[in-house]
């Protein structure tokens, strides 16, 4: 049973001047090689100063980690060719998305065309976790209960907490400067998959959206894939903590299906209450409280994720994924990239330079030198 929930793991890097910390406009003369040596595993996106990789179809959590790990490698490496690094973060800290370059194809033309400065606008970075669920009546049904989830994880997450040069306040500015896109944050809850894809077919007639593709949820059901997509999360700086998050997401996943397979139910909360939630995430991450829906109080987010973890313990030895989900411990011991970066910010008095020296050398933490 256990077997049916692969994984796939995308993440976008930022590409920069290792000197000036500057983004740069780069990513055609890292794709050309990038695409040789890993085809369909690299892509540009619309900012020519982001690159995105993307694992192929995981068996388990090991996969994963090989696959992403080999990725961050090979895009470094190739990077540093144009003495270049990466960095996984969801935000730089001060480089202006005014100063982008927008990537020579049709797709990102028309984007712009429609979003205007939302989509210019658009300098952020993420990372999406797929876990398959053949069946899409299962994928909406465990979609409805994991929404409860999503912020719990944004807040192990947090890695943006500058833009355009100032500190803003928050963990997770990239949450803030997306959800300008239309259909964007949670959605609701749907009754069947005939509902969403019924939602689906009267926005493509209404000349809303050409594809689902268009809807961009914090977790949805993949438009061509099998999967059920999380895309709520920063992009961790650190290797380990983005397969962390990806076998807590496969271990949700594997939890809630076993709970339907019981004929037992999880509550489903209206998208008003998971949004604020959401909101505390963003703001605090983890050293803020998120509501407890069921007992209607304020908590700690870490004792909130404590109980998530005990609430997936039962499926993660199943899964072989222990080893990744006790990482979520050391994550909520040691305080997420946008922590650390906000620490490294004022014990410089205030300068970006060994922001962005710590990004650099977190992002090639623990992936190793060769395949």
């Amino acid at each position: 049973m256990f077997d049916q929930f692969t994984l796939g793991i995308e993440e976008e890097f930022q590409i920069v001047d290792p000197i000036t910390g500057e983004l740069k406009s780069h990513v055609s003369e890292i794709l050309e090689e990038g695409i040789k040596m890993l085809g369909e595993k690299v892509k540009p996106e619309m900012i020519q100063s982001m690159i995105e990789v993307g694992t192929g179809i995981c068996a388990n959590i090991q996969e994963a980690r090989a696959d992403i790990s080999n990725l961050r490698r090979t895009i470094s490496n190739l990077a540093r060719k144009q003495n270049l690094e990466i960095v996984a973060a969801s935000t730089h800290p001060f480089s202006k998305w005014s100063d982008q370059q927008i990537f020579d194809d049709d797709r990102y033309r028309i984007l712009v065309d429609e979003l205007q400065m939302v989509a210019r606008s658009l300098l952020i970075f993420g990372v999406h976790v797929h876990v398959g669920i053949p069946d899409k009546e299962r994928q909406i049904h465990i979609m409805n209960a994991a929404r409860y989830f999503v912020p719990h994880v944004l807040a192990l997450t947090t890695s943006s907490p500058f833009w355009l040069g100032f500190e803003t306040g928050l963990k997770s500015y990239r949450s803030e400067v997306f959800k300008k896109f239309p259909r964007t944050d949670i959605p609701d809850f749907f009754e069947s998959y005939q509902q969403y894809e019924s939602y689906v077919n009267l926005l493509v007639k209404m000349n809303c959206i050409d594809n689902a593709k268009k809807i961009y949820w914090d977790i949805r059901p993949h438009p061509f894939f099998p999967t059920l997509e999380f895309r709520v999360c920063d992009i961790p700086t650190r290797v380990d903590d983005t397969v962390a998050v990806a076998a807590l997401f496969q271990a949700i996943v594997a939890k809630l299906n076993l709970l339907i397979e019981k004929n037992l139910g999880f509550r489903l909360y209206h998208r008003r209450l998971i949004q604020e939630n959401k909101w505390r995430a963003v703001r605090y991450g983890l050293e803020g409280k998120l509501l407890d829906l069921g007992k209607q109080k304020e908590v700690p987010v870490k004792d909130l994720i404590h109980e998530l973890l005990e609430f997936v313990d039962d499926v993660v030895d199943e899964l072989d994924s222990r080893k990744e989900i006790e990482h979520i411990y050391t994550i909520m011991e040691r305080g997420t990239s946008a922590d650390k970066q906000i620490e490294v910010y004022h014990d410089a008095d205030e300068q970006f330079g060994p922001v962005i020296e710590m990004l650099i050398e977190n992002t090639l933490e623990n992936v190793p030198h060769e395949g």
